[in-house]
Order: C-alpha cells, then structure tokens, then sequence
C-alpha cells in the first residue's frame, strides 16, 4: 500500500548521443541530475518543477540549465521503502556553463546505446532505461532535435 509520495524533478542532458548521470545521497546507483521537489519550489505555482529541476542541478553540479521539453514522467517505489514512491518529472535540458560539483559523490557521460545494450557493469536507476527509449523515440518521431 502507498503511505507516502515524493515528487523529484530532473534533467535529463543528452549531447553528442551521450547522456550525463550522477551518483549522490543515500543512493549507489546512475541517476539523472535532478531531486526533490522542495515547498519552496512553488513560490510560482506554474513553473514549480521547472524551477525544482534548474535548483537541484545548480545545487548539485554547479552549473545552470536550459529546459528544452518535457519528457515522460514515471512512478517508482523508493529503494528501500516498502510503502514510499517517487513521482519523477523529467525534462529534456541542455547545460550551461561548466561542472562544479556540489553535493554529488560521482558525474559522469554515458553513451546511451551502451545503457541501452547493457555493456556498462553498472548500476542504473530504474528510470534511466524508459525515459532514455522514449526519448529516442521523440527524436525519431521529429518531437526533438
């Protein structure tokens, strides 16, 4: 049964058909650059998880973002917690600036046909394979550049 719902936003920042990931807080996997929608993401009610996406990343990594599009938003159950699931909002984003990590333990790039071929031995979260397919499949459908 769902007791409790968090919602987290992230980027997701593909260049040159590689996409980067990051490794932070209690989690040892891959996971986009984003985090938790905080009560002080919605001082503007209709930009909250765009703002809570451009925060996080700041916060984490250093640098701004740029929020191309939207792209699928999924719902997980939260590692470790039998009752908690994690509502994620993704965006497709570009990155502006240079990295100057922050709270992140690891970045790095991967090449998603890798991911997506299974040819890296390691640990991804369990959004990065769907949203990275059906981001592909926007692209090919000409939704994306």
């Amino acid at each position: 049964m769902i007791k409790n719902v968090i919602v987290a936003s992230g980027a997701v920042i593909i260049k040159e058909g590689k996409v980067f990931l990051n490794k932070h807080g209690e989690d040892k996997f891959w996971k986009f650059l984003g985090g938790k929608v905080e009560e002080r993401d919605f001082s503007n009610s209709e930009m909250s998880l765009e703002e809570a996406c451009r925060r996080e990343v700041k916060e984490e990594n250093g640098f701004d973002i740029e929020i191309i599009s939207p792209l699928k938003p999924m719902m997980v159950p939260k590692p470790g917690s039998e009752d908690t699931y994690v509502v994620l909002i993704h965006f497709l984003a570009k990155k502006i600036g240079e990295i100057k990590p922050g709270d992140i333990d690891e970045f790095r790039e991967f090449e998603i046909e890798k991911i997506l071929n299974g040819e890296y031995g390691e640990e991804f979260a369990p959004n990065i394979l769907p949203v990275l397919k059906s981001y592909l499949g926007m692209k090919k459908a000409g939704l994306i550049k």
